[in-house]
């Protein structure tokens, strides 16, 4: 019989950790590190010598931030997490908020990646919800779940990210 996805699973409101601040060398759950960015690029170096092959190429965030145009096609999360022994699911649930932070019940998208085991870099997409994206301050929940599981389930929440969207020109990085 198919697993039935739950219209929603928490009971009052769970806190989860935000990976928004991330300190230098703390890993945080089962992320290495964490980076939300316009976009991703694979590390040239990491298909290894000539001829040879590498199945978990590198991944490193293109121009990392938090603050979007409206245009933006798609917000990426990219990472790397620990190793892993099983294949895993990691999924994105983004939301708007409301007046005083309130989220809607349904999410605007998600977005689910499946990793062997012995793989550990990935990325997940955010992708605009029409032609625009709404300006506005949007949440990100973060599940992490074995392979089989229900991945938006509240148990297998493991953190959350917020960016926003905003018709600003965007603030230099930070060094």
């Amino acid at each position: 019989m198919p697993q039935k996805e739950q219209e929603t699973t928490e009971i009052g409101s769970t806190q989860s950790p935000s990976f928004d601040d991330q300190k230098k060398g703390i890993p945080q759950s089962l992320f290495t590190w964490i980076k939300m960015a316009k976009g991703y690029e694979v590390e040239w170096d990491t298909f290894g010598r000539k001829g040879w092959y590498t199945q978990d190429p590198r991944l490193k965030p293109v121009d990392p931030t938090s603050e979007f145009p409206p245009e933006t096609p798609a917000v990426y999360i990219v990472f790397e997490s620990a190793p892993l022994e099983d294949p895993t699911q990691f999924s994105a649930q983004w939301f708007l908020e409301g007046e005083g932070g309130t989220l809607p019940s349904k999410p605007l998208g998600k977005d689910i990646l499946e990793l062997p085991g012995y793989e550990r870099y990935g990325f997940l997409e955010l992708k605009r919800p029409g032609e625009k994206w709404p300006l506005g301050t949007y949440l990100v929940k973060l599940y992490i779940a074995p392979l089989g599981q229900q991945s938006f389930h509240a148990v297998n929440q493991v953190g959350t990210l917020r960016f926003t969207i905003t018709d600003r020109p965007p603030t230099p990085p930070r060094p």
